[in-house]
């Protein structure tokens, strides 16, 4: 089956977001999407991150990159590392495309669209870990259903983690951290890493969203778990 395939009816975890970009987004967008962009609707069949980098590394998925800045600076950090990160908004993507450049970020690859599409398409035991920060928390009852961290995508993305792999998440919403616990912890293949909400990585950069989240007075809570 190819992703062209793939049932139409099925439920977004995203909101499809465009917005307005700047001139030096829209110059990066133009000039590096062909060497470092991934359209994920444009895949049919298999992806291989080996052929998308040019080389092996260990693969860290970033699954809802905003505008960049959080990725550039754990790739700059990490050199030895590839970073593959999806987004759908389209400034971001850009922003982040910019950042690549500014930085001479060699390891990093942009893919815009659905990322559980993308994870679908990858092989088996591929990533060295999976970072989900921030995801939108669908807060009201209805729309729990496109949350992104629940037991079926979970299941998907720890399949595509290596032994030892992390599966590393980030919220600021109260209810929804509960929630992620609940499913990361009920997966039979994870191992809570730290026993409960870890301590603050030093890894995870602390973005504009971030915060704003702590003046507005939000906890935020990280969850690492390791595929066994």
């Amino acid at each position: 089956m190819t992703l062209t395939d793939l049932p139409a009816a099925r439920i977004r975890t995203f909101h499809p977001r465009r917005g307005r970009m700047s001139g030096r987004q829209r110059d990066a967008l133009d000039r590096l999407w062909p060497a470092y962009g991934l359209r994920i609707a444009a895949l049919d069949g298999p992806c291989d991150p080996a052929a998308l980098f040019g080389r092996r590394a260990p693969l860290v998925l970033e699954i809802g990159s905003g505008m960049g800045d959080a990725t550039a600076a754990m790739a700059a950090a990490d050199r030895d590392r590839h970073y593959l990160a999806v987004e759908v908004h389209t400034p971001g993507i850009a922003n982040l495309l910019d950042l690549v450049e500014r930085h001479g970020l060699d390891n990093v690859r942009v893919a815009e669209g659905d990322a559980l599409d993308l994870v679908r398409a990858m092989p088996e035991g591929c990533l060295d870990a999976v970072h989900v920060f921030f995801p939108d928390p669908w807060p009201k009852t209805r729309h729990h259903k496109r949350r992104i961290i629940q037991p079926a995508h979970v299941a998907l993305l720890r399949s595509r983690l290596a032994p030892g792999g992390t599966l590393h998440c980030a919220t600021d919403w109260a209810e929804y951290a509960g929630s992620m616990r609940e499913t990361l912890t009920a997966d039979p293949e994870l191992v809570d890493v730290h026993g409960g909400y870890a301590p603050r990585p030093a890894h995870r950069p602390v973005t504009k969203f971030e915060r704003r989240a702590l003046t507005a007075g939000r906890e935020v809570f990280d969850l690492i778990h390791r595929r066994r």
